[in-house]
C-alpha cells in the first residue's frame, strides 16, 4: 500500500509541475511592443524605436513590412495580458474587468492592419502604453489608465502601432 501511495504522489507532483510549466508557456517572452518587432524582425530595440519615431510608422506597421504581422499581433495581445493579470493579482483590477478589456482588445485585432492607433485598451482604463519605465524607455502600463508610453493600442479595424 505504500509503494501505491508514493507513486500516487510522485505522479500529482509531475502532474502539478506540468500545469503549472504550461501556464508559463502562455505568458509572452516579450514585454512590450518594440521588444516584439525587435525579437521577431532581428532588429534591436533601439532600431525598432528609432524607425518608429523617424518615419511615423506604428510597430504593427514595422512588423507587417517584415511580414511578421501575425505573430506580433499574438505577440501583442499575450503582452497586454501579462499585464493584465499582474494588476488582477496585485489587485488594482478586477478579473472581471480585466476580461472585458481582453474582449474588446481581441475584437479589435480581429481585423487589424497594423496602422491603427485607437488605443482600446486606454478607453476601457487599463492604460497600457505608461507608467512605470522598465528600463528600455517602454512603459509597464501601470499609469492609472492615462499610460502615453509608445503607444501600443488598438481599435476600430486597426491597431498594434
Amino acid at each position: 500500500m505504500t509503494k501505491i501511495k508514493k507513486v500516487l504522489f510522485t505522479a500529482g507532483v509531475v502532474l502539478a509541475i506540468g500545469a503549472t510549466s504550461i501556464t508559463g508557456f502562455a505568458a509572452s517572452t516579450y514585454t512590450s511592443p518594440a521588444e516584439a518587432v525587435a525579437g521577431l524582425t532581428g532588429k534591436t530595440v533601439a532600431t525598432v524605436i528609432e524607425e518608429k519615431q523617424s518615419t511615423g510608422k506604428t510597430y504593427g506597421t514595422i512588423a507587417k513590412d517584415a511580414g511578421k504581422l501575425d505573430e506580433f499581433k499574438k505577440e501583442n495581445i499575450q503582452i497586454k495580458k501579462d499585464i493584465l493579470a499582474k494588476r488582477v493579482a496585485a489587485g488594482t483590477l478586477t478579473q472581471a474587468k480585466a476580461d472585458e478589456i481582453i474582449k474588446a482588445l481581441e475584437a479589435n485585432q480581429a481585423a487589424c492592419d497594423g496602422t491603427g492607433t485607437a488605443k482600446i485598451g486606454k478607453s476601457l482604463g487599463a492604460g497600457f502604453g505608461g507608467g512605470k519605465s522598465n528600463g528600455n524607455g517602454m512603459r509597464d502600463g501601470s499609469g492609472q489608465g492615462q499610460g502615453r508610453g509608445q503607444g501600443n493600442g488598438c481599435g476600430q479595424g486597426n491597431c498594434l502601432n
